[in-house]
């Protein structure tokens, strides 16, 4: 394992989801205002999930990185938009207040990385298996982000 590309593959998501945790400083209090949905967790949930996730996602992107694979280049693309996406959405929902925008975002996401995660399954399976959470996340996001948007 080549520790260097590995640290930097792991500090790279981590630090999209902390400049963005940093620009949506004291947001949750937003939340916490919201008309949720009955499944809706607390916020301190929240940062330790998307840290887990962001880990997650760092160790899979290591995988395709260090791969011979001629298509690696793409799957790195498709990478780093879904993370520029997952950094935006954030921008709209807790800052802007902006449900519905954010719903399409969120959409946009989903669709982003079901395709990153095609590509990542023919690269290195691992990779795919690893985002397994991630994506199932997103959806538990849609009915919350969807909830929000009706309630409120």
């Amino acid at each position: 394992m080549k520790k260097r590309t590995f640290i930097i593959s792991l500090i790279i998501p981590l630090l999209v989801g902390a400049i963005s945790a940093f620009i949506t400083n004291n947001q949750m209090k937003t939340y916490s205002n919201l008309n949720t949905p009955l499944l809706a967790p607390p916020g301190w949930l929240f940062p330790i999930v998307w840290t887990l996730l962001y880990i997650l996602m760092g160790i899979s992107s290591y995988f395709i990185y260090i791969s011979h694979d001629p298509k690696r280049e793409n799957a790195l693309i498709v990478y780093s938009f879904q993370l520029f996406i997952n950094f935006c959405w954030p921008l709209f929902f807790f800052n802007l207040h902006n449900y519905f925008l954010s719903l399409m975002i969120l959409i946009a996401l989903i669709l982003t990385v079901i395709y990153m995660l095609i590509i990542f399954k023919k690269i290195n399976p691992k990779s795919f298996y690893l985002n397994i959470p991630y994506i199932l996340w997103l959806f538990f996001a849609l009915y919350l982000n969807f909830m929000i948007f009706i309630n409120n």
